[in-house]
């Protein structure tokens, strides 16, 4: 799926070519992060069980800081001037993850389905920050997406801390 440009020149010492395959990189991960924003709302919605409220509260810290992440990868798609994916049809299209579509797991697998996709979206993140710097020269996706590996580490981890 293309990354459609917005009729402005932009001029941020990279060129259009290497900005549009970053954009790429980035709407992909946008997909992502709409899937996983979702499935955590979802889970927040129909936990049950003895740990209901607290994970109940966890869930929905989770998918609030989603939200903001969410925001800045679609903000910085059009920093470099491109426009950023908006449609479910995008996000389907381009999502690396699974929805399980109609299932309402218990909650332990609850928190292994949000680890395994935050592990899913780390693995992908590792391989775009290297494609950002040493294939499309911008350092400053890189350092971006080096931060949000490390918030989905940090998510990860306390969904897995869960499970122990």
């Amino acid at each position: 799926m293309a990354t459609v440009k917005p009729s402005t020149t932009t001029n941020i010492g990279i060129n259009e070519k290497n900005r549009a395959g970053t954009a790429q990189l980035l709407n992909h991960l946008l997909s992502d992060e709409i899937v996983l924003y979702t499935k955590t709302r979802y889970y927040h919605w129909n936990v049950t069980g003895p740990r209901f409220h607290n994970l109940h509260l966890f869930f929905e810290t989770q998918y609030t800081e989603l939200a903001e992440i969410i925001d800045q990868v679609a903000e910085r798609v059009r920093q470099l001037g491109y426009f950023a994916f908006g449609t479910l049809e995008q996000f389907k299209k381009t999502t690396r993850l699974n929805e399980n579509y109609g299932e309402v797991p218990s909650d332990d697998d609850m928190i292994r389905n949000l680890m395994e996709d935050h592990e899913t979206i780390i693995r992908q993140l590792r391989t775009d920050l290297e494609k950002a710097d040493e294939n499309f020269h911008d350092t400053g996706t890189n350092d971006f997406l080096t931060s949000l590996m490390e918030q989905h580490e940090k998510m990860a981890w306390m969904l897995r801390a869960h499970l122990q």
